[in-house]
């Protein structure tokens, strides 16, 4: 019998410990670190062990005029005299209007790139900025162990298969729209979000269901904020299953199309600035959308479902679900929220992603 944690749970380790600003070893021979929770302390720890590098993605390459030799992403030298200030406003664009240059920054050209990849990729799916400081180490395993590190494999950090889902529980839970509520919980084993299923009534597992793919907006759902239409969308979606006496809503913990919480407020910093939700996105460096529709097409197969009435403005959207064996016989639109306030968020939904507004 083995105590030692598996891959998986290495992973989830490894998350934890970058969000806490903690090193993490890849079987490859990296230490890397966030840029955004590293410290002046552990930075000069880097520096005496190596030359550091800093991995950006492209988007936030191209912000910075770095050149993106590794197509995707670019491996920034860090300057002997660069402080952690200098490491932050390369990582964050929050200062980029008042302190555009930072460079020149030189970009390594030729040599290995999958670590750093692997790197971001890990603070990707730690809702942090995607930028990671790495150092090449000779022995990773004996490092790891030396300095009670988790260690774990660069390819399992850019494996992209979807975690395997589970349903927690479920309970009847009566609702303004419908007495006939009913939540299901469903954990992934990666140690991920939870995401939600709320059940309207007894759909026919045989029949088409009306459906939403809702992705988690704590400021439109929960604060009713005017920068988006994501919470009048809920309440809309809700009511008109509630009218129909049946439907499911899948409630997805991928806040800010999938980069979290504080780097959607990031964004919305850099909406203040003049910069639409796209360029916002891009210049954190995150793609345009970083959700996993998977999930929500896993949840449905898990609940009986194969085919569904999907509520939604976002062609993409179908496709998606088309593309993950989930079958969409008609998109409902579902145009609510409109207002002063976003009404430039909802013309670039529509102008760069496609939505049907």
């Amino acid at each position: 019998m083995s105590f030692s944690p598996d891959i998986t749970e290495r992973l989830a380790r490894a998350r934890a410990d970058l969000r806490m600003g903690v090193p993490v070893v890849l079987e490859g021979g990296a230490l890397i670190v966030a840029a955004e929770t590293l410290d002046a302390t552990r930075l000069e720890a880097l520096r005496a062990i190596g030359e550091p590098v800093l991995a950006i993605t492209r988007w936030r390459a191209d912000t910075l005029k770095a050149r993106a030799y590794d197509g995707d992403m670019a491996r920034v030298q860090v300057p002997a005299d660069a402080t952690l200030g200098w490491v932050r406003a390369v990582a964050d664009p929050a200062d980029d209007l008042r302190s555009p240059m930072k460079g020149p920054l030189i970009s390594a050209r030729g040599g290995r790139a999958e670590l750093h990849r692997a790197a971001i990729m890990l603070a990707k799916s730690a809702r942090l900025l995607p930028a990671v400081v790495v150092v090449d180490i000779a022995d990773p395993a004996s490092f790891a162990v030396t300095h009670n590190l988790t260690i774990v494999p660069e390819d399992a950090a850019v494996d992209t298969a979807l975690s395997p889902m589970r349903e927690i529980v479920q309970a009847r839970l009566p609702l303004e729209v419908s007495e006939a509520g009913r939540l299901h919980i469903f954990r992934p084993d990666d140690g991920a979000e939870e995401h939600y299923a709320v059940e309207i009534g007894q759909p026919d597992r045989s029949k088409p269901v009306l459906s939403r793919l809702h992705s988690a907006c704590f400021t439109g759902d929960l604060l009713g904020s005017l920068k988006c239409d994501c919470g009048p969308q809920l309440r809309g979606a809700l009511a008109q299953m509630g009218e129909e006496g049946a439907g499911v809503l899948l409630y997805l913990n991928q806040e800010g199309r999938g980069i979290g919480l504080a780097n959607k407020m990031r964004a919305y910093s850099l909406q203040d600035q003049g910069f639409d939700t796209v360029e916002a996105n891009h210049r954190l460096g995150f793609e345009d959308d970083e959700r996993d529709f998977r999930i929500g097409a896993d949840i449905l197969r898990r609940m009986g479902f194969s085919e569904v009435r999907l509520m939604t403005n976002n062609p993409a959207k179908v496709a998606r679900m088309n593309g993950c064996g989930i079958t969409v016989v008609e998109r409902v639109p579902l145009k609510v929220g409109q207002n002063r306030h976003n009404h430039h968020y909802l013309a670039t939904k529509a102008s760069k992603s496609g939505h049907l507004l």
